[in-house]
């Protein structure tokens, strides 16, 4: 039978474990936008330039 320091310890690791999940979670979200963000950056930056032009600026 558990012992009353049970009924202490099992929840407060429940709920540090919720809270490390949600601040790493949190993270890895805004990781995960700001990736996202970088890649349609550099999908409009490929899609504006001229289509013969390689040297990444237009030819005057």
């Amino acid at each position: 039978m558990p012992n009353a320091a049970h009924f202490l310890y099992i929840p407060a690791v429940l709920i540090l474990g919720i809270v490390v999940g949600w601040i790493l979670g949190s993270r890895a979200a805004a990781d995960a936008y700001a990736g996202q963000l970088r890649k349609l950056q550099e999908r409009a930056v490929r899609d504006t330039k001229p289509v013969g032009d390689k040297s990444g600026t237009a030819a005057h």
